[in-house]
């Protein structure tokens, strides 16, 4: 590996919303993209497609790793014309059992970049992504980056649902520390000295949120991430989400793997008691002032009731994770 000039970067101050000013020297490093992918054949091409010849600016080199969650390897395919026509190194792996957790292990597993970078199989990112995400770790010398996933329709929405704010997420700027609860592996890259040797990064008992669960035993650890507003990935919302039935279903899931946290304390648990009566009276005026309002409200219902849901030991959705 060849060696970059010294950059001028920021260093991560425990107390300060951004960190401070130092200067660091970077050597040409390896990053291993890590993607995981159940039955999305048509996106997973896509996102290969834009993974292929991202901009590095000579700094730094990247292969892929595919985590097909599909004991039947559906994924192999793609990944077998994607390799015949692109020069970016790129392995296949299976976990046949289909558990999200499972499937980021065997990805880690997989990796043998210097950082380990996640991005989900229906996203795909700018042509700059990968080297906004390395540029703000280096100055900034921190153990991770995350960057913004922004909502993308291939077909026109409902208006409804352009109106309103679901599958929409906050930007934050550049340098702001990471909240463990914003945390996610939709688009971040990560040290691969943050992964413990001999020690699953992500929790199978977790059908969602494991990535929340990681970076939060990270932090506490003392570990630092922080926020790139310029490594941007589309997050595609294709007509199987627009679905209320899904959206429910999902946020039923986030609600009830809400009680393995530490969150779902006895202050959350009475916070939820008191939001599903309040929010279920609340209806009715919301559908008047929109369907938008409604289903921002009924999805948080939903939330709120899946983590009642989970203290009384009732799960209403059997299935490994929800998908669409």
């Amino acid at each position: 590996m060849g060696k970059a000039a010294a950059d001028s970067g920021l260093v991560a101050s425990a107390n300060d919303r951004k960190p401070t000013l130092v200067a660091v020297s970077a050597e040409t490093k390896h990053i291993s993209v890590c993607v995981c992918s159940y039955k999305r054949l048509g996106l997973l091409k896509r996102l290969l497609a834009c993974l292929d010849g991202q901009d590095t600016d000579g700094r730094f080199t990247y292969s892929i790793v595919v985590a097909d969650n599909d004991h039947l390897k559906s994924s192999k395919v793609v990944v077998s014309e994607f390799s015949a026509t692109s020069t970016v190194p790129i392995k296949y792996c299976v976990e046949p059992y289909q558990n999200i957790p499972l499937a980021r292990n065997k990805a880690v597993e997989n990796a043998d970049g210097d950082f380990i970078a996640f991005i989900d199989d229906d996203e795909f990112p700018v042509n700059n992504w990968l080297l906004a995400l390395f540029d703000t770790c280096n100055q900034y010398n921190v153990d991770g980056v995350l960057g913004p996933v922004r909502r993308h329709f291939d077909e026109k929405p409902p208006k409804w649902l352009a109106k309103s704010n679901l599958y929409e997420r906050r930007i934050n700027p550049t340098g702001t520390k990471v909240h463990w609860l914003e945390a996610r592996t939709g688009n971040v890259l990560v040290k691969k000295e943050v992964f413990t040797v001999g020690e699953s990064p992500f929790r199978p008992e977790f059908r969602a949120r494991s990535d929340q669960d990681f970076f939060r035993r990270k932090i506490e650890q003392g570990r630092n991430f922080i926020w790139s507003a310029d490594a941007v990935a589309y997050e595609i919302v294709p007509p199987a989400r627009w679905k209320r039935t899904y959206m429910l279903r999902k946020a039923l899931l986030y609600g009830h793997s809400a009680h393995l946290l530490p969150i779902c304390g006895p202050l959350n648990i009475a916070k939820s008691f008191v939001a599903v009566p309040v929010y279920t009276v609340a209806l009715p005026l919301a559908f008047v002032l929109g369907q938008h309002r409604f289903m921002t409200l009924l999805v948080k219902l939903f939330h709120h009731l899946g983590k009642l849901l989970a203290l009384l030991g009732i799960n209403l959705i059997r299935e490994p994770y929800v998908s669409g």
